[in-house]
């Protein structure tokens, strides 16, 4: 009878174990990691009271909501993943494009890099809270549909937070300072000169009321 040397084999097995486990090691190791934001204790055994807090309620467009949120978390990932608010756009993602615009107690905030947890007791305000509670578009967003203000439009939510909250503090204003209160929003397709007649649009809707053939 002819003698098999499985020495190969049972080293290949080995080796497959000792990487199934260190798979498992990892997943697990990152478990404990996420877990001990939950509850940390100090050397002496007693507890640290909100040192890793990650139940959070936040006002979303006027509602409380409850959310789970890890401690480097951005507003717009919590908007967009977590709540499903993805009117909320990811350009940049570095504070530099204004896609993710939203407003912070009627103010606009880049959210892409605004903390989710620095937001408690804030009121924050996105793309799909401007609607009224019959489905009536805001004046601006009206403003838009009329006057074709963008081209892709992914840049489009941004700019109307932008304007909504600089509308708020200058409801009558120029063409120029309308300008100036949105260059914080870039658009890709550079369509400037029809988002701001749309905008002013936005403006005179908004201190006038949107004209009844226009309503949607």
């Amino acid at each position: 009878m002819a003698y098999v040397d499985d020495s190969n084999s049972n080293s290949n097995s080995a080796k497959r174990v000792t990487r199934r486990r260190f798979i498992l090691g990892v997943i697990a190791g990152g478990a404990v990691v996420s877990a001990a934001s939950y509850r940390l204790l100090t050397p002496h055994g007693r507890y640290v009271s909100n040192a890793g807090e990650r139940l959070l309620t936040l006002n979303v467009n006027g509602k409380p909501r409850r959310v789970d949120v890890m401690k480097q978390e951005t507003l717009a990932f919590t908007l967009r993943y977590k709540l499903g608010l993805t009117g909320t756009k990811l350009g940049c993602d570095r504070a530099e494009c204004g896609a993710c615009t939203v407003l912070l107690d009627d103010v606009p905030h880049y959210s892409c890099s605004t903390l989710t947890h620095t937001v408690r007791g804030r009121k924050v305000t996105t793309i799909e809270g401007l609607a009224a509670d019959d489905g009536r578009l805001h004046p601006v967003q009206q403003a838009v549909v009329d006057h074709q203000g963008f081209q892709c439009a992914f840049c489009m939510s941004g700019f109307i937070m932008s304007a909504v909250g600089f509308l708020k503090q200058n409801p009558n204003p120029t063409r120029a300072e309308l300008a100036h209160g949105v260059s914080g929003n870039l658009c890709r397709c550079q369509d400037y000169n029809k988002i701001l007649d749309s905008m002013m649009h936005g403006a005179e809707y908004m201190s006038k009321g949107v004209p009844a053939a226009r309503r949607a």
